[in-house]
């Protein structure tokens, strides 16, 4: 597990290192690319292995034969979170955003609302859109640089079009590990405004020491309304495989999305078939613990060069890769922001405004890149901003 190896990505069809130029305007020869959310880390050796026999046997027809699949999830789900679901429950598709577009169709119509806590995951945004259902945008509460849920606030907000809520747990962009009590709080919520709670859950197990993601299962009286997301990708940088899962206990809600998934054609991508029996293994398991001390420690170096800048600053972050970081503080707009981490520092990164609602002024860093990069981008950040220090 060499977490330092410098791997040239450029030129192989990553979105991260390919289209950095294109859409930010960062040149790969001299640029860091630090947006796009998979890692710049090999997966871990047992998932390597297990694909190259599967290309090695030659032929790659349809995959028959869920089963080992299906047994490598609710091991993992029982192992690492406390929860393990039925066979039957455990939809395939193809990634999460899919399976959050399959929940979509399945459980709202056209015109409907759809509550996003936000800033949160711009894909949420683009599939709602897309699928011509309305947004309602509950905005998080910044509290002292950490975010909060702001419930009083959010039920002026509500309409009663409101038919499903999205929960990003842990949360994307801000890194907050969710607590049980917030997690009753949004149950509680979701009943309240018969909602349709979907939980999409695909950092859960990117999680900092001391903190504990609680998964929304195991919120007691919601079972009439549940749905959650899981996915391996995230966690074992897979995410070119395209695969996750829409697990449904709920009778009635599985049947909605039985019947959109046949109605869509959807069936499971061999070579994430492969992959992530292989991936929720105990080589799995000790690869991510391997992974989050190396990530804790990249946390640190780019939270003290932020720390140095005045006017800006990083989010604590709990879990996930993604440093949240707020210049509002240093008195110019989210262009100039902007410009002077990609002209200046050459670094790529995900606008804040694009993640709705609270989020302008923000930009996103993926630190979950091999620690020189990290370091350069450290020093790059404090050249660009020496104005101000």
């Amino acid at each position: 597990m060499d977490f330092d190896e410098l791997i040239d990505r450029r030129g192989t069809h990553s979105a991260k290192w390919d289209l950095m130029e294109p859409i930010y305007g960062v040149d790969p020869d001299d640029g860091i690319a630090m947006w796009v959310a998979d890692m710049d880390f090999r997966p871990p050796q047992a998932v390597r292995d297990a694909l190259t026999d599967y290309v090695e046997q030659g032929v790659y027809g349809y995959f028959g034969g869920e089963d080992a699949y299906r047994a490598s999830i609710r091991w993992w789900m029982r192992e690492r979170h406390g929860w393990e679901p039925s066979d039957g429950a455990i939809f395939t598709t193809h990634g999460l955003v899919n399976g959050t577009a399959v929940c979509v169709e399945a459980f709202t119509d056209p015109g409907d609302a759809v509550v996003l806590m936000t800033p949160v995951y711009h894909a949420f945004h683009r599939i709602l859109h897309a699928a011509g259902r309305e947004i309602r945008e509950l905005p998080l509460a910044n509290e002292g640089g950490r975010y909060e849920m702001d419930f009083d606030a959010w039920e002026a907000r509500m309409t009663g079009n409101e038919r499903m809520l999205i929960l990003c747990s842990p949360h994307n962009p801000g890194g907050r590990v969710w607590t049980r009590a917030e997690l009753e709080q949004v149950a509680a919520f979701a009943r309240d405004h018969d909602l349709i709670i979907v939980s999409d859950e695909i950092h859960c197990d990117l999680v900092f020491p001391g903190q504990s993601h609680t998964a929304m299962t195991r919120i007691e009286g919601i079972e009439d309304r549940l749905v959650m997301l899981t996915a391996a990708t995230k966690t074992f940088n897979i995410a070119g495989a395209h695969i996750g899962n829409v697990i449904v206990e709920n009778p009635d809600l599985r049947a909605r999305v039985a019947g959109r998934m046949s109605a869509l054609g959807l069936s499971p991508n061999s070579f994430g078939m492969v992959m992530v029996p292989a991936a929720y293994s105990p080589d799995g398991a000790a690869w991510v613990d391997a992974l989050m001390p190396y990530l804790e420690e990249n946390r640190r170096i780019f939270d003290e060069a932020i720390a140095a800048i005045p006017g800006l600053a990083s989010m604590p972050l709990e879990a996930t890769y993604l440093a949240w970081v707020d210049g509002r503080g240093a008195g110019f707009e989210e262009a100039e922001f902007a410009r002077r981490v990609e002209a200046k520092a050459r670094i790529a990164v995900n606008h804040g405004s694009t993640f709705g609602m609270g989020g302008t002024g923000f930009m996103r860093f993926n630190i979950a890149t091999p620690r020189a990069r990290v370091e350069e981008a450290a020093r790059r950040m404090k050249r660009a901003f020496r104005d101000l220090q």
